[in-house]
């Protein structure tokens, strides 16, 4: 996931005349985050790993088992859990709970898989939200062109594990929640499909969660809010078209969920440039909170580095502000100071949702380090945390 990270900036240039046409937001942020402490250290390898393989490559996802325990995912694509008594106090179990088999069938989607969301309404049987890539340049005959962003193509798919998160597997017939709708091609020349899932979070008897599109002819580049009343089945979730959530985008290998005629796209959201680091609500007013990274543009982000922004809806947001100003794995790591920052999610560790979609007027920040060498991120990553008070906005 970080090669997606570091070329999501130039997809959005490239695709900038399809930019979204709607209201800009205009109201400063319902709440205000305020960075309370400095950062402390979750994870690091060096200290912490099985293998070469556990690395933060995604923003920190979190439930409560069915023993209140924590069980906490955001590694790399050998997918390992982060389990503690609470939240603050986790660490990784060696055990493979999903895995990437490097497949070269794209319609198997089954190349490489990072888990991205989860949701429990037990603490035993959890569904799970995927980032699967295809990376059709290491498949002989898949791809004309050898670079990776040329032949990426991208599924967001639903996993379901009924043993408390050890374990996941495909979740029913069809385990597509969100696909371009059209297959991978050899010549394609670029990046395309859905990607970066935020967290899945619960409000009135839906699911809701937020992802990334490349965009394509009648879809404009950006961010598609997503819908549902069963997480458990991947065909359930339904986008936000502007109007409603009735845009399905299935999977494009089945005849089954062939488009037969014109479907409405989803509408892109602002302010977001690019995926959302997480979405949380807090309980005392009610407000969504969602934090993301972000680089420097001339409307929105007047620096690089994490922001938030807040919503009563979901739908509409409110101008974003800055949180911490820093160079990110958005950025070119040519021109950075030596170390990125990444992955950002808000989640508060005495949250009483067992799913952490809801915070008090206390959080922490998680987020990763990325050290660069030359022209490359490294391996060399750590997961961070910082304290974060909310307050109101007066």
């Amino acid at each position: 996931m970080s090669k997606i990270a570091r070329v999501v900036a130039a997809a959005a240039l490239a695709f900038a005349g399809s930019a979204p046409v709607r209201a800009d937001p205009s109201a400063p942020p319902a709440l205000r985050l305020t960075l309370a402490g400095p950062a402390e250290t979750v994870f690091t390898p060096a200290r912490d790993a099985c293998d070469g393989n556990d690395v933060p490559d995604a923003p920190l996802r979190a439930f409560r088992d069915a023993n209140g325990k924590a069980v906490a995912y955001g590694l790399h694509f050998v997918n390992r859990a982060l389990r503690g008594d609470t939240l603050d106090r986790i660490r990784i179990d060696c055990k493979v709970v999903l895995g990437s088999k490097h497949n070269a069938d794209p319609s198997a989607y089954d190349d490489y898989n990072w888990i991205t969301a989860v949701w429990s309404n037990d603490g035993r049987n959890v569904d799970a939200l995927v980032h699967h890539e295809f990376h059709g340049n290491e498949h002989p005959g898949a791809c004309t062109f050898k670079d990776y962003m040329s032949c990426w193509y991208n599924t967001i798919l639903g996993y379901r594990s009924a043993d408390g998160g050890a374990s996941f597997a495909r979740a029913g017939a069809s385990s597509v929640a969100a696909a371009v709708p059209f297959r991978q091609e050899a010549n394609q020349g670029r990046h395309r499909g859905f990607f970066n899932p935020s967290n899945i979070v619960g409000q009135g008897g839906y699911r809701y969660f937020m992802a990334s599109t490349t965009g394509w002819e009648g879809q404009k580049f950006g961010l598609c809010l997503f819908r549902t009343q069963d997480s458990s089945d991947p065909t359930s979730w339904m986008a936000w078209t502007g109007k409603d959530f009735s845009r399905r985008f299935g999977d494009p290998y089945q005849a089954a969920q062939a488009v037969s005629r014109p479907q409405p796209p989803c509408q892109p959201i602002p302010p977001f440039q690019a995926p959302v680091g997480s979405v949380v609500r807090h309980a005392a007013s009610g407000e969504w909170i969602a934090v993301y990274q972000a680089w420097k543009d001339e409307k929105y982000h007047p620096l690089a580095g994490f922001y938030y922004a807040t919503s009563r809806n979901l739908t509409e947001w409110s101008l974003p502000r800055l949180l911490i100003a820093a160079a990110t794995n958005y950025d070119d790591p040519c021109k950075a100071p030596g170390v990125l920052l990444g992955y950002p999610s808000l989640i508060d560790p005495a949250s009483k949702a067992r799913n952490f979609d809801e915070t008090g007027d206390s959080a922490q920040l998680y987020y990763a380090s990325l050290e660069t060498k030359g022209c490359s991120i490294t391996s060399k990553r750590d997961l961070l945390r910082r304290p974060v008070t909310i307050s109101l906005n007066k």
